[in-house]
């Protein structure tokens, strides 16, 4: 059966420890812990941090849906407030694209500490000098690095595609997952990033079977003719229905976890109705 988790990217005005409360207290099965700041930018994260985390994921039965290391925007000094993928794993700079491959085994860390299933990595965008082709070495490189590190720990690493990043459909990620051929890499399926390039959202979830290890939820505005912003599921366009049939077809069993990070003024009220809209389905 789908459970519902939230990501705590939506609570980034609190602590870590008190999200997973507030989560819990609006009825969440499960958390998506923020691999960032505000939350947990690993070369900060302490041990304190992790008995703190530990904790309140005790004290609320919380489980822990997945580690977001899609951004790491506590690498800058002063980051804008926007999503950071860099430095990815696929920076043509040995230095900064091995710092990456590093805190994305630190999330696998993390994810074996609070028995998370998976951690989710999005890829960044080819940059100036970097054609494609060559990004997709160094992507290769740098998934082969972390899933051995990975399967080691029996952590799965979902790749999650966006628009405008090497990997940024269904196909592509499906193409890449067939391509390095391990178990225990697959997809961390946006629904919005399917609807925002034009692709039919369940036939997506579809051709994804067996390679999903996790799911954001969102609702957009205007499918491919709209704008990447996510909103509180019901005030959108997505089919939510068709979205459910869709993981019950293929048998999904996993976290179907809202990332709702445009609402920090109001993180509860995301919770609420977007919990609200979504119950029944699962």
């Amino acid at each position: 059966m789908v459970e519902l988790a939230f990501s705590t990217n939506a609570y980034t005005e609190y602590e870590l420890s008190e999200a997973v409360r507030r989560i819990a207290d609006r009825g969440y099965a499960g958390a998506e812990l923020l691999g960032d700041e505000p939350h947990a930018y690993f070369p900060a994260f302490g041990d304190a941090d992790r008995r703190t985390l530990l904790d309140a994921l005790a004290d609320t039965g919380l489980a822990v849906s997945n580690i977001n290391a899609n951004t790491a925007m506590g690498y800058y000094d002063d980051a804008p407030p926007s999503s950071f993928f860099e430095p990815s794993v696929i920076r043509a700079d040995d230095a900064a694209r091995e710092w990456r491959v590093d805190y994305t085994r630190r999330a696998i860390d993390l994810a074996e500490t609070v028995d998370a299933p998976a951690v989710c990595l999005a890829t960044g965008r080819p940059l100036p000098g970097t054609p494609p082709e060559v990004a997709r070495e160094y992507l290769h490189e740098s998934l082969s690095e972390i899933l051995d590190y990975a399967e080691e720990r029996d952590v799965e690493v979902g790749i999650e595609f966006e628009p405008e990043l090497l990997i940024e459909n269904t196909e592509e990620a499906l193409d890449l997952i067939d391509e390095l051929d391990r178990d225990s890499l697959g997809i961390n399926l946006d629904v919005g990033h399917a609807a925002v390039y034009g692709e039919d959202v369940p036939e997506s979830i579809r051709a994804s079977a067996g390679s999903i290890t996790g799911l954001h939820l969102e609702d957009i505005v205007g499918g491919r003719r709209g704008k990447h912003y996510h909103r509180i599921p019901g005030e959108g366009d997505l089919d939510f229905r068709g979205i459910f049939d869709a993981l019950d077809d293929i048998g999904y069993d996993g976290f179907a976890t809202l990332e709702l990070y445009t609402y920090p003024d109001e993180p509860d009220r995301a919770a609420r109705e977007a919990y609200a809209e979504l119950e029944e389905y699962v």
